[in-house]
């Protein structure tokens, strides 16, 4: 305690109690000075105890929010094994062999596999791999040749998904990168400069040298390595019993695949559809009042029909007085081709009774034939004239069909892959001129987008989106969710959202 230091009552004699703010006379006292705080602090600290230790009870345990060590889980990491790849085949066609290592279980039973490389034809593909009865999933094999690249090293980017109903979606991401050689290079270069860093073992042996390896178990082995000219032998020790694989000259590596963060809920397109359409009110010389879009994995083509067609792509015959639905539309098949993605790009397949003609040449009934820029598609072969389309633009996710005859200037098709990016910047592409003009479109979260490709900016069309500023829209042009707007097509056995009018959806007074 200490006496009254209240300046007004410097003879009060009265003591103050500790913390107290007035003596027992009733003055106030002062604030305390830093002198009074340290040597309260002092006698504190005299006062407890000698560790940290003693001040807390045996029974108290550290709260429960305390951050922890990080336990890092042992799972085995899911990898990408890639096996095949022989670099001195410089300029020639190559085969990747493509193997899962490692994946969850809890991923659904086909994963899609998307890679894009300035290898692949058309800068991407896309394959699947399927999970057999047994758990391991079957290999992909991915073809690509480099005849006429540049040398060098080639970046190839690989998505693998996973989608299926009842589970939540994933992906994993690597990218690796292989070498193309130059035409001259030498074994001994190529072998030095690129092969040596795939080896996780290195054996060094002169000419006529043993290598001894020791096997798991304890037991010993004497290989004779014999290589000549930078050839390469691999052993594997670790096969399964009653099995050695041997690999010679080709390259086998894993690459580790980074898991992406998904968001729980898929992102919701505005207007979801599979089928649309750009429609222009005043189109000018040499544009399409329609370009009818679609976003299927099989776009079957075939005969207009306002009730029930079997086709996706609706074909009528033109003449120079315009549109007849009866007379030479009649010889088409209501399912007379299917153009769909594969792996060197798109294909089309005759599926009808009639046939089609590519270039004037029958390719036979359900015999793929790949797309081509400028191929002429006729329907049919049996009556020529009734529809002919051409191959205005093969783009990485879509391609572009036009007419060329007296229906030129009425429609186009777009055809997309589904839910497929081209990516950004866009990668070059075959086009003619006319293709080259429209907008660059593409299908994802169940819709369509449209594509700036010099900004790269997205934006998602649906009916009430304007379009007068998208770049490479002509004026007067609206966004229509179906792919005929002008007709009144009625598909009784439908029920969902894409078709034009559904059986649930009519009603009579």
């Amino acid at each position: 305690m200490k006496k009254c230091s209240n300046a007004q009552h410097p003879h009060c004699t009265y003591w103050v109690l500790p913390g107290a703010q007035t003596c027992e006379g009733g003055h106030a006292q002062a604030e305390p000075s830093s002198f009074d705080l340290l040597s309260a602090l002092r006698t504190t600290r005299a006062a407890s105890p000698a560790t940290a230790l003693d001040a807390v009870p045996a029974a108290q345990t550290a709260p429960s929010n305390y951050a922890r060590p990080l336990q890092r889980a042992h799972a085995e990491r899911p990898q990408l094994h890639i096996s095949g790849f022989d670099p001195r085949a410089a300029g020639g066609r190559q085969t990747l062999k493509m193997e899962l290592r490692g994946m969850p279980d809890a991923c659904a039973p086909q994963l899609t596999l998307q890679l894009q490389s300035d290898l692949i034809p058309n800068g991407a593909s896309r394959q699947h791999f399927v999970r057999a009865v047994g758990g391991e999933w079957r290999p992909v094999f991915v073809e690509f040749s480099s005849r006429g690249k540049e040398h060098g090293q080639y970046q190839i980017s690989i998505e693998l998904l996973s989608q299926h109903t009842g589970m939540a979606a994933r992906k994993w991401v690597c990218t690796f990168v292989i070498l193309v050689p130059r035409l001259d290079a030498t074994l001994t270069e190529i072998h030095r400069i690129f092969l040596s860093t795939h080896k996780n073992v290195r054996v060094m042996a002169d000419d006529a040298s043993i290598a001894r390896v020791s096997a798991q178990g304890g037991d010993s082995l004497d290989i004779d390595v014999t290589a000549r000219n930078a050839g390469i032998a691999h052993l594997d020790l670790n096969a399964p019993a009653g099995k050695v694989d041997l690999g010679f000259s080709t390259i086998a590596w894993d690459e580790d695949l980074i898991e992406i963060d998904m968001p729980q809920a898929a992102a919701v397109h505005p207007h979801p559809s599979q089928a649309a359409s750009l429609v222009n009110a005043a189109p000018e010389a040499g544009a399409q009042r329609q370009i009818r879009l679609f976003a299927m994995d099989d776009c079957v083509i075939g005969r207009f029909e306002l009730v029930d067609p079997e086709s996706d792509v609706l074909l009528t015959h033109y003449t120079a007085d315009g549109q007849e639905t009866n007379g030479l539309t009649r010889r088409l098949s209501g399912r007379h081709a299917i153009i769909r993605r594969s792996g060197q790009g798109f294909e089309i397949e005759d599926v009808s009774r009639y046939g089609i003609l590519l270039d004037g040449v029958w390719p036979g009934k359900h015999k793929p034939t790949a797309l081509r820029l400028g191929m002429r598609i006729e329907f049919s072969a049996s009556i020529k004239g009734i529809v002919t389309l051409s191959v205005s633009a093969i783009m990485p996710h879509g391609v572009i069909l036009h007419r060329v005859d007296h229906g030129a200037n009425a429609e186009s098709f777009y055809l997309l892959a589904p839910n497929t990016h081209p990516g950004y910047p866009v990668k070059a592409f075959a086009a003619a001129p006319h293709a080259a003009a429209l907008p660059l479109l593409f299908h994802r979260d169940g819709g369509f987008w449209h594509l700036d490709q010099l900004t790269g900016k997205e934006t998602a069309l649906a009916p009430t989106v304007s379009l007068d500023k998208l770049s490479r829209v002509p004026g007067h042009t609206r966004f229509a969710s179906d792919a005929y707007p002008e007709h009144w097509i009625i598909r009784t056995g439908a029920n969902d959202i894409y078709s034009t009018v559904a059986a649930n959806a009519m009603s009579t007074a």
